[in-house]
């Protein structure tokens, strides 16, 4: 059986509130997609949240670009003497005296 025609069951139930118009939309574009409204409206929910969730750790940039931030994360701070002093302060988010 090859992993394709596997499904996995569906145990997790969503519920949600929809308009009229929302439902009817939906309805008739699960028809024409010849799918089942819980089918189409799963389907389509994960196409968009495999987006949002692809925006926040995919990053798309030109070789001119990426040979930018590369180079810019190789040098060196102009100056850590700020940073060094803020080490030296006490941790506000530990019991530590």
């Amino acid at each position: 059986m090859s992993t394709s025609s596997v499904r996995s069951a569906k145990t997790q139930q969503i519920n949600f509130r929809a308009t009229t118009r929302q439902a009817e939309t939906l309805r008739r574009a699960a028809a024409a997609s010849d799918a089942t409204l819980t089918d189409f409206v799963l389907s389509s929910a994960m196409v968009r949240a495999e987006q949002v969730l692809a925006d926040q750790r995919w990053f798309v940039v030109t070789n001119e670009e990426w040979a930018a931030f590369a180079a810019a994360i190789d040098e060196p701070l102009a100056s850590t003497v700020r940073f060094r002093e803020l080490k030296q302060r006490p941790d506000p988010f530990t019991d530590d005296e």
